[in-house]
């Protein structure tokens, strides 16, 4: 438990990794910001997680692929005097499907989702972090980010932008008290799937990791200030391993993955 209560931010708390580290954060004594566009899920956890635990839990239901969701959200905490310690950027959503039959809508929503509102949250709540000489950051990404991806060619597009711009504040932060980790998880157990209406995918089908133990790996990577964080085994292989086959192979073994066939 923290030496005095401080407050985490997540986004995307409702469901899957965002809740799980909600669970975890928590537990670790934390007063909790969860932000999410269903507030019944986002009422049902905080009075799950306030109760045992003896925390505050403030819930903001919004839609942060809005625009101005991040200036909105940003200026309801400083009018609350709320000072985020920890900011987990955990929102984001993908589609399935060749990019030229997508929905042109749907990959706009997802790129503001995925990297402006993360990129556009950190540099809000970073200013506040450097002058306190203390705050932590998790941009939650993908072992998406570490090779193209056929048939999801935008999602892994902006895991790719956001395991990259974690790496690069990382090394801007040394040295300020403030540290960033990218979460890069793999297939994992969500509605993630559903929403990208991935069923029957080979990718799916090959095996999914649990919620709750890619939220104890983010969470104790985060406390160990690890700038990437790739939770389990196969997953940090692969990822390793993928630098050293060719990018033209790489695609190709992707684009298998990725089907349904």
């Amino acid at each position: 438990m923290p030496a005095s209560p401080r407050t985490a931010l997540i986004t995307g708390a409702s469901t899957g990794i965002g809740y799980e580290l909600s669970k975890v954060f928590a537990r670790e004594g934390y007063h909790l910001v969860l932000v999410a566009r269903n507030e019944q899920k986002l009422q049902e956890l905080a009075k799950e997680l306030s109760k045992p635990a003896g925390i505050s839990v403030k819930v903001i239901a919004m839609d942060l692929s809005n625009p101005s969701a991040a200036d909105e959200l940003f200026a309801t905490l400083q009018r609350e005097s709320v000072d985020v310690d920890v900011l987990v950027n955990n929102a984001g959503f993908a589609t399935y499907g060749p990019f030229a039959e997508s929905a042109p809508h749907s990959q706009i929503v997802m790129m503001n989702l995925n990297m402006v509102t993360l990129t556009h949250l950190t540099r809000l709540f970073l200013p506040g972090m450097i002058q306190r000489h203390d705050g932590k950051i998790m941009n939650v990404s993908s072992t998406a980010a570490f090779q193209p991806g056929p048939l999801m060619a935008v999602y892994y597009a902006t895991k790719a932008y956001v395991l990259f711009f974690s790496e690069a504040l990382a090394n801007e932060l040394e040295g300020t008290g403030v540290t960033v980790s990218a979460l890069c998880p793999g297939p994992t157990t969500t509605e993630f799937q559903k929403r990208a209406q991935m069923d029957g995918v080979r990718l799916v089908r090959s095996g999914l990791m649990d919620a709750a133990t890619v939220a104890e790996a983010g969470y104790r990577g985060l406390m160990k200030n690890k700038p990437v964080v790739i939770p389990g085994f196969k997953n940090s292989f692969l990822a390793f391993t993928v630098r050293f086959v060719p990018r033209k192979m790489a695609v190709r073994i992707t684009r298998k993955l990725q089907s349904r066939e």
